[in-house]
């Protein structure tokens, strides 16, 4: 297996109002989703150990395009438009939600989601939506259980796995973990989990340099 990726030295690619905007479809993608105030920023800048490579704000839904940030060549991490709650006009409510359906839809090198819910009101109809579409989808999907710090240990515990049996419904791969941006609370987990599904896309990289260079050593060598 390759060594875990260092997950600091990911940087921004560019942001796109939607699919036809974002670069080649190649490589592993994987998308973090969730309701505008999720805290989805926060975790993209707690997991790479940056202040700002994702926007936050206290006004939720600030999250407008689909941002792209690259881990290593090939491999990315998409952060998507919130959906729910957010206070902007419906007509902009629907345009973030046509990008979010068309990305999650056509995306071919998507290959799994984080659904992040506030641990204190998770598992909204828009959350399952999104889980159930990731399932059908033969997505593999990692629940985060956000703001795990604002619930003390015991009832933490007891509402990740009530999560954990509600998730099991679904079917599919989907797992759930506790998640706090301001603790640390699941940050080793995550990039556990996403060492693993960039390792495929770093294989094919790897087999196909030895394979470029096996063949640079059966290049003939020029003759006098």
């Amino acid at each position: 297996m390759n060594s875990p990726l260092n997950y600091r030295q990911t940087h921004f690619i560019t942001s796109a109002p939607d699919i036809r905007h974002l670069p080649q479809d190649k490589g592993v993608e994987i998308a973090f989703a969730g309701r505008s105030n999720a805290g989805k920023s926060s975790a993209l800048n707690r997991l790479t150990d940056q202040k700002s490579l994702a926007r936050t704000s206290k006004t939720p839904g600030r999250t407008q395009l689909i941002n792209m940030f690259e881990v290593v060549g090939g491999c990315n991490l998409i952060d998507l438009p919130g959906y729910g709650y957010a206070q902007v006009p419906l007509e902009m409510k629907q345009k973030w939600q046509a990008a979010l359906g068309e990305y999650l839809q056509k995306r071919e090198c998507l290959q799994g989601l984080v659904v992040l819910m506030d641990i204190r009101h998770p598992m909204k109809d828009l959350d399952q939506q999104m889980i159930y579409w990731a399932v059908e989808s033969r997505l593999p999907v990692l629940v985060l259980l956000t703001k795990a710090d604002k619930l003390k240990s015991g009832a933490r515990k007891a509402q990740l796995l009530k999560i954990r049996e509600a998730s099991l419904a679904f079917g599919g791969d989907v797992e759930v973990e506790c998640f706090s941006a301001l603790k640390g609370i699941g940050v080793d987990q995550v990039r556990r989990k996403l060492d693993i599904w960039f390792a495929p896309e770093l294989a094919r990289q790897q087999a196909l340099l030895e394979e470029n260079i096996d063949g640079m050593d059966n290049f003939p060598a020029d003759s006098e």
